[in-house]
């Protein structure tokens, strides 16, 4: 039941004032595998994601296509697979990442990766990180 566990990982996410990171995607899917294999193998990434998100993989396949929980989140499978969701601590979508602009080659671009991790993450949302 993919609903109860976003519903988790956003309680979660308050609880520990983190977003939400939704990795839209299979097993069956090579660049989903890779970007799992990438952020787990850099420390920085890996520290990253832990730090400041609650990591969700939605299944999407032939079996489950999880149609309601894609509708609700506006169709990100239209960008393909992998397809990343940010939700903020209230589950409330604010952000779909595009993963091909991630890509370099046949795995990922780190820095990329990195903004994009550090783009949405709490602290860049929030106002007074841009107070003087």
């Amino acid at each position: 039941n993919a609903a109860a566990a976003i519903a988790v990982a956003v309680k979660k996410a308050k609880a520990e004032k983190k977003q939400v990171l939704i990795q839209a995607g299979g097993n069956w899917c090579g660049w989903c595998l890779e970007f799992n294999r990438f952020t787990h193998a850099d420390p920085k990434i890996d520290s990253l994601l832990k730090a400041d998100y609650v990591v969700y993989h939605l299944n999407y396949s032939k079996e489950n296509k999880n149609e309601k929980i894609f509708e609700q989140y506006k169709f990100p499978q239209r960008f393909g697979f992998p397809v990343f969701l940010i939700l903020n601590d209230e589950g409330e979508l604010i952000h779909t990442q595009n993963s091909a602009y991630l890509e370099e080659g046949e795995s990922y671009h780190r820095d990329k990766v990195l903004a994009f991790l550090f783009d949405w993450n709490r602290k860049a949302l929030n106002a007074d990180t841009y107070k003087n």
